[in-house]
């Protein structure tokens, strides 16, 4: 069964996408720790990210980082963290968090509910420095 990741890739479902290209997708996280949290998904469906091959890992980080300093001036932030955990979808994603304290990329705290016209605003104000 496909993942959620991959539905939102096939737009079978919705996602705020901010970036993507033929192998990677940039999408916000509908329940982000803060506002601008982005995930980075490779388009192949690969659960845990050491399987992936040299290259596409290489090339998922070089995506992240232009996706990420994006993110870092549509947000004001001292800097983006990035957090790989991977047990909650079991396809491969960088957690892309906007920090001014380490309290921000705390997963263990409540998460935001934005809703979907925050999260739109958003996306297009990450994109607008693509």
């Amino acid at each position: 069964m496909a993942t959620i990741f991959t539905r939102i890739i096939n737009r079978e479902i919705p996602g705020h996408i901010i970036a993507e290209d033929d192998r990677f997708i940039a999408i916000l996280d509908i329940n982000p720790l803060v506002m601008g949290h982005t995930l980075v998904i490779p388009k192949e469906e690969v659960d845990y990210i050491f399987d992936l091959d040299e290259k596409t890992l290489g090339d998922l980080m070089l995506f992240a980082q232009k996706v990420g300093l994006a993110v870092e001036q549509a947000v004001p932030c001292l800097r983006i963290g990035i957090s790989v955990i991977g047990l909650e979808v079991p396809h491969t994603h960088v957690h892309l968090i906007p920090m001014n304290s380490m309290g921000d990329i705390n997963f263990s705290r409540p998460k935001m509910n934005p809703s979907g016209d925050e999260l739109s605003a958003m996306a297009e104000k990450i994109r607008s420095f693509l």
